[in-house]
């Protein structure tokens, strides 16, 4: 049987879920720290690289990253609080609340019980764990930070979120490398159609600039080494990518029943109509050549949405700027979409923000949220010489203000998790 029949008979048995839709979106980021400011430069072509600050990068073979600027997380919570968290907590608090004020949700009218939050992260926090190990090795035992554990355990950015906003529903972490937080937004509106809550918080963070992560992922050969250029450096689907550039931030999405959303008059930005998960079950680390389960999972969303190839009007692409994913997605959305393929409009927003992997899925939804309620597609920048096996429309240069009717955003992860959501026009 094939791979689109078996997932046909599996979904035929599945009752049509009701609208889950999107209501509230909060953003932190190298281009912005709030969802508006994010919009206008991603919008703009902006380039959130540049040297790494977070620590001396010289002799490092990457020397630059996409990192969040002018953050101060006690904005938004108590000092003491912000204090107690790790950087990617305190991301993905701040964005929590930026979502939640975002929603116009009104908690003394909510029950928190009904509220719930899932937000994934790929590493948790690499920064405080290397402060740590040295304190170790250089003063010995039981002199380490008594907070260590519940800053770094990557269950903390959930967690510091319920704690913040006061809501006592589902509250868990996804962990999926590269497609956490598609797979965290994903399973937020299965608890929602399965009866487990009424709204969800749900995303991804991640701060991973630091010198072990930055060193390490250097040595995979996956990062991009145009140190003398960092702006140019992530340039997905063009023939002189050498590797992603490193980002960070966090975004979270509110989610809700369109029903409950209708009933308290809220805006919505799109209907968060399927979703779609699938594992190559191939490589650690290389995604399989033909793109066959990332094209599946493409299909699974599709037709969980009960939409076709040709309803498909913007495809917010993994696209990493690293030679094997660009090409292996490629191969993968000609499989899903057949002859559509080279009329819809592609876009890869890592050109711009990096790969805040954890976090990129997550921030790559709210941007095909937000492309749907503006009617504006974010552009590949970068993008000056097409590789000839990446033969899509990339959306090179600058943004396009079309109306699509549906967006599918794509997210490949190491170890194979393939995750795809589709949304629709409100």
């Amino acid at each position: 049987m094939s791979v689109a029949g078996r997932y046909n008979r599996i979904m035929n048995r599945i009752k049509q879920p009701d609208d889950i839709v999107v209501t509230g979106i909060g953003i932190i980021s190298s281009i912005g720290n709030t969802k508006e400011t994010f919009w206008t430069n991603l919008t703009a072509g902006v380039s959130g690289a540049a040297r790494i600050q977070a620590f001396d990068p010289e002799g490092f073979g990457t020397t630059f990253a996409c990192e969040v600027k002018d953050f101060n997380p006690q904005t938004l919570m108590d000092r003491r609080r912000a204090k107690r968290m790790a950087r990617f907590s305190q991301f993905a608090t701040c964005a929590s609340l930026e979502a939640l004020s975002d929603s116009g949700l009104d908690m003394d009218k909510e029950d928190a019980g009904r509220i719930g939050c899932i937000i994934g992260t790929g590493a948790g926090d690499y920064s405080l764990l290397e402060v740590q190990h040295r304190t170790f090795f250089e003063k010995g035992p039981l002199k380490a930070h008594p907070l260590t554990v519940p800053q770094v355990i990557p269950n903390m950015a959930a967690g510091n979120a319920a704690i913040e906003i006061g809501i006592h529903g589902p509250n868990f972490a996804a962990i999926s490398a590269c497609a956490t937080g598609t797979h965290a937004v994903a399973t937020a509106a299965m608890l929602i159609q399965c009866g487990q809550a009424d709204i969800m918080f749900a995303g991804g963070a991640e701060a991973t600039v630091s010198p072990v992560a930055v060193d390490a992922y250097g040595c995979m050969k996956v990062l991009s080494t145009r140190n003398s250029d960092p702006v140019a450096a992530s340039r997905p689907f063009d023939r002189d990518r050498d590797g992603f550039v490193m980002g960070e931030g966090s975004a979270i999405l509110v989610l809700e029943k369109r029903e409950h959303a209708e009933k308290r008059n809220a805006r919505i930005y799109a209907v968060l109509a399927g979703a779609g998960m699938t594992s190559d079950a191939y490589s650690i680390a290389a995604p399989r050549d033909d793109g066959r389960w990332a094209a599946a999972a493409m299909k699974s969303a599709m037709y969980q949405s009960r939409l076709n190839p040709e309803d498909i009007g913007y495809i917010n692409a993994h696209g990493t700027s690293t030679t094997a994913n660009d090409i292996t997605e490629t191969r993968a959305i000609k499989d899903a979409l057949k002859d559509h393929a080279y009329k819809v409009p592609v876009s890869s927003v890592k050109s711009m923000i990096g790969h805040a992997l954890g976090a990129a899925g997550a921030i790559e939804a709210a941007v095909s949220a937000l492309s749907l309620y503006h009617g504006v597609l974010p552009p590949t920048i970068n993008l000056e010489t097409p590789d000839p096996e990446c033969d899509l429309d990339y959306i090179p240069g600058s943004a396009r203000e079309i109306q699509p009717k549906a967006v599918l955003s794509n997210s490949f992860g190491f170890g194979g998790h393939n995750g795809v959501l589709a949304f629709t026009q409100n």
